[in-house]
């Protein structure tokens, strides 16, 4: 018997965070509590490529910016960072207008309509960021989102032989000294695929395996991807490739985000851009809103369509009194008159 493995009835809304949800970086709130200059460490993390280089090394930007606060760790600066002062941090972070309550008003918005209940459509918000993912968990957003990707840092490393240790120290102590997970703008495009092909609800689907359109979780088509600009031009071009919505957001009263996102606009890598404010008035919260709904409505249509094409009308009576006699000939009537 033919089975799908997903109804395909979940909308899927998938954010950049830096930028995109807050007006900064998420950093700061580390910076400040250690009392750092942060202007100065991001001019040492951007220029150390060039200085490794210098020196015969290749580094990657996003392995470099994490190594650096380990490096940050082991040398004093960041002593002791562990991962729950880094959610901490994330209680301090502050959102652009209309975030979080923006996540709920659209989940809401799918249960609005009768038909969009009947069809049992849901949203989920995903987050998808090369910042650091405890912090993101530790702000008043990691409630309101269904996963999220981001950078992540081990504590207590397990040490060469562990497998043959019946016991393992665990430090008081701890702080982070190893990367666990590194995203960056490439590695993105991964996290959009296992949220389109199910594997982060389903570890026993490999993102890499083969599945059939039909088989996936959320189709791209279901799917809105929302960031601030040219760093997530394969984000945008995946998504919006495969039959998705792309919005690209700019810091309100930005002229050069404001051109940078135009220009996106102009090459094809977005459907639409508009200010990173999500109150009800904005064109931002009006325009996800209302591709929400045409989500939705085709979600209906296709699921309408799909159940009359394969569910037959049932046999039913004839309505004998609102027949119309059958003409009878002259030799039958005479035959009846006789019975």
């Amino acid at each position: 018997m033919a089975t799908v493995l997903f109804t395909q009835n979940i909308i899927a809304c998938i954010w950049d965070f830096d930028k995109t949800l807050i007006p900064g970086y998420m950093q700061s709130p580390l910076f400040r509590h250690y009392n750092i200059d942060e202007a100065r460490s991001w001019e040492e993390t951007n220029s150390l490529a060039e200085h490794y280089k210098q020196r015969g090394y290749n580094a990657s930007g996003e392995s470099i910016y994490l190594n650096h606060l380990l490096s940050y760790v082991r040398n004093g600066p960041l002593k002791g960072l562990n991962n729950k002062i880094l959610q901490e941090c994330g209680k301090e972070i502050e959102f652009y207008e209309g975030i979080p309550q923006f996540f709920q008003t659209l989940k809401q918005l799918v249960q609005s309509k009768a038909e969009y209940r009947k069809h049992d459509i849901s949203l989920e918000h995903y987050i998808v960021s090369t910042g650091l993912a405890e912090i993101i968990r530790g702000s008043l957003i990691g409630k309101e989102v269904e996963d999220l990707w981001g950078c992540e840092f081990i504590e207590n490393p397990l040490p060469p032989g562990f497998l043959s240790q019946k016991e393992l120290l665990i430090d008081g102590d701890r702080e982070i000294s190893q990367i666990g997970t590194m995203i960056d703008n490439t590695t993105k495009t991964r996290a959009l695929f296992e949220i389109n092909k199910g594997t982060n609800k389903n570890p026993a689907i490999d993102v890499n395996a083969n599945i059939n359109p039909e088989d996936r979780r959320i189709p791209f088509q279901n799917m809105i991807y929302i960031a601030d600009g040219p760093s997530d031009i394969p984000s945008f071009s995946v998504v919006k490739s495969n039959g998705g919505k792309t919005y690209a957001v700019y810091k309100p009263g930005s002229t050069e985000e404001f051109e940078q996102n135009d220009r996106l606009l102009q090459v094809g890598r977005i459907h639409a851009y508009g200010q990173a404010r999500y109150t009800p008035e904005s064109n931002t919260s009006m325009w996800l809103q209302m591709h929400v709904q045409h989500i939705c409505d085709r979600i209906v249509t296709d699921r309408e369509a799909a159940v009359s094409k394969k569910v037959s009308k049932p046999p039913r009576h004839l309505d004998d009194e609102n027949r119309k006699p059958e003409k009878q000939n002259p030799s039958q009537l005479e035959q009846d008159s006789f019975l």
